[in-house]
């Protein structure tokens, strides 16, 4: 039991330190926000012409069905790499594509 009382001390203290250090943490930087009017500075640059990560322009029907048109493509890609993956690992591994059609225990 004292191994017990040890971690429950333990998860409790560390409960509490976590809880002050997070709310420290959090109140220097919502003063560092406030005090910089709120704006916090990019790293990436801008450029013209071009959209930086996170930034995006009104969508309009013809570009949204090209990139989902675009995603359906690369899911399908992934599922075929996927079940290649599958098949190359299932006969290394002795089981069969469909776990379902294993042999059981009781026909051998």
């Amino acid at each position: 039991m004292s191994q017990q009382d040890n971690f429950v001390g333990g998860f409790l203290l560390g409960t509490l330190v976590g809880g002050a250090l997070g709310g420290v943490v959090g109140a220097l930087a919502a003063t560092r926000i406030q005090q910089s009017g709120g704006r916090a500075k990019s790293a990436l640059p801008k450029t013209s012409g071009t959209l930086a990560f996170g930034e995006f322009d009104d969508p309009d029907e013809e570009s949204m069905e090209a990139a989902r048109l675009g995603l359906e493509d690369k899911i399908a890609q992934l599922n075929d790499a996927i079940d290649d993956v599958r098949q190359q690992l299932g006969g290394i591994n002795g089981h069969s594509e469909h776990p379902w059609e294993s042999p059981s225990p009781i026909d051998s």
